[in-house]
């Protein structure tokens, strides 16, 4: 098979008329065969197609899951809060949201494996519209039982979005490059919170029309736009890349949907197939591939590491109002709505800052994650013990600068370890472990802490206790970061060596050409806001 590979890509050079090249060498860094400005090029085409697509689904899927966060102080005054209407107890409202991370957690690692085998485009549609639906559906709930269905089938369908999302990117683009792509698309969630915020405002004025209150307007709308995100993507997304000369192998549900275009054509689609050979010729895996990730120490550090930072971000995402209604009661529903916004524009800049710097030093990621961690530990200190109301919302401020880019760091190092070791699974899994796992910090902060805590809402000083839980966990996720690293630096470090695990049977492991430039930091001379003009 290795050989009719090399064959359909020798046909496909002269057909194109580009210089022949033998995929089967090891590519030397500086060599004439590697044209970075033209492989640049390559990946920016493929960032047009698959980004902004990305970009926006994620942004209707965060919408749809973290608007409940709002819901809970939208009309308070008017009694048509979500507690209220649904006369929910505070404890009942943290049991419903921790029950959609439980499904999250258990759902996210079988998502992402039947992704592997399947279309990716066609699996993350099915998951865009399926969380369409159930967000939709949330604005008929009318009693707790309800509350709880809605967020465990949204937990079920949504599970596997995000690490599939890190696995799709990792067939298009080598690890050293994923990171600022996950950063640019991550911003949607941060936009999301913010014009969500914002929105919901919006949707506060609109109470009493149609029989229906002001969340239940939004949950509704955000459902019905969020099916036809899902139902574009099967145009939008591209299939994974074949060798050149591969076709397609169609399978029994394909004849029902839309073909999508390829991500890349002629002499682009050749260029690509020789950077990234190691996606073109992955074997088929089964349960002992999947069985050697699992005990594979590597996954265990980087599960800590999420577990903390994850955590903190859906406690601040879910509970903001709720915060900054505890630094002042005084608050209106409209005006808490509008102060959290900027905590999430304070998370976008910070990931379009960090995110690109991560990528172009990718041998440091410990350092890009860890001073961000640093950063939201000093700004929940600041929320915590601060006299003032206002410099208590910087801190929150601060919190949001931190969160920005340490998920996406997360994500990009998971790849950067797991796909050289095991392959096309290892990524897939991998990504979902760490995913799901880690949103048991999402349990935590969701269900144990805030108005999960009735003790901690209602004392002299509300939620400080829950703050400093979540200092604690992002103490266990650095000490964990910087675990993992001298533990790498023992073991022979990432990258060092490739696995057969992830060529197909009779092959050699060899270094494609990005895996040649991964084997040093590329500095910033490349970066956007860094380049001279």
């Amino acid at each position: 098979m290795a050989g009719a590979a090399q064959n359909a890509a020798e046909m496909a050079n002269s057909d194109v008329g580009i210089k022949k090249v033998d995929v089967t060498r090891d590519w030397e860094l500086g060599s004439d065969e590697v044209d970075i400005a033209r492989i640049e090029k390559v990946y920016r085409k493929l960032d047009l197609r698959i980004i902004p697509a990305f970009w926006v689904l994620y942004f209707m899927c965060s919408a749809i899951r973290s608007n409940i966060g709002l819901a809970q102080t939208m009309n308070k005054n008017e009694g048509h809060s979500l507690a209220q209407v649904l006369d929910l107890s505070p404890k009942q409202v943290s049991l419903g949201l921790a029950l959609f991370y439980v499904c999250y957690v258990i759902f996210d690692c079988p998502s992402n494996l039947v992704m592997s085998r399947l279309s990716p485009h066609v699996w993350m549609s099915r998951i865009v519209i399926g969380v369409g639906i159930i967000g939709a559906c949330m604005a008929a709930m009318k009693a707790a039982w309800s509350f709880y269905l809605t967020r465990l089938l949204l937990g079920i369908v949504i599970a596997g979005m995000w690490p599939g999302m890190a696995y799709y990117l990792t067939l298009f683009y080598p690890p050293s490059r994923t990171g600022r792509r996950v950063g640019y698309y991550f911003t949607a969630s941060q936009v999301s919170a913010a014009v969500v915020g914002l929105v919901s405002a919006g949707f506060q004025y609109m109470d009493g029309v149609g029989g229906l209150v002001g969340f239940q307007w939004m949950f509704l709308l955000y459902g019905l736009v969020g099916i036809c995100v899902g139902i574009s993507l099967l145009w939008w997304l591209p299939d994974r890349p074949l060798a050149p000369g591969e076709i397609h192998r169609k399978q029994w549900y394909h004849k029902y949907l839309p073909q999508s275009k390829p991500a890349l054509t002629g002499e682009d689609a050749l260029i690509h197939y020789h950077d990234l050979t190691r996606v073109y010729h992955t074997r088929p895996w089964g349960l002992r591939d999947l069985l050697h990730v699992l005990l594979d120490w590597r996954l265990w550090p980087l599960t800590l590491m999420y577990f903390g930072v994850v955590g903190t971000g859906i406690g601040v995402q879910n509970y903001s109002t709720v915060i900054i209604s505890g630094i002042n009661p005084k608050l209106t529903g409209v005006q808490l709505s509008l102060l959290s916004a900027p905590i999430w524009i304070m998370d976008l800049i910070a990931i379009l800052l960090v995110t690109p710097l991560s990528d172009y030093f990718h041998h440091q990621r410990a350092i890009f994650f860890t001073v961000p961690t640093l950063l939201q530990i000093t700004g929940l200190l600041v929320t915590t013990f601060s006299p003032h109301s206002w410099t208590r919302y910087g801190g929150l401020l601060i919190v949001g600068f931190g969160l920005g880019p340490t998920v996406p760091v997360t994500m990009t190092w998971s790849a950067t370890i797991f796909q050289p070791r095991h392959g096309e699974v290892g990524v897939a899994a991998a990504s979902a472990l760490v995913s799901g796992l880690g949103n048991l910090g999402s349990i935590l902060t969701t269900y144990a802490l805030y108005t999960g805590w009735p003790e901690d809402a209602e004392s002299a000083h509300p939620f400080r206790n829950s703050n400093l839980v979540m200092i604690g966990i992002l103490a266990v996720s650095i000490i964990s970061a910087w675990v993992n690293v001298v533990l790498l630096k023992m073991t022979g470090g990432v990258g060092k060596q490739i696995s057969d695990r992830s060529f197909m049977s009779g092959e050699e492991p060899r270094l494609d050409g990005a895996a040649r430039r991964e084997l040093q930091d590329r500095g910033v001379s490349r970066v956007w806001w860094w380049r001279r003009s």
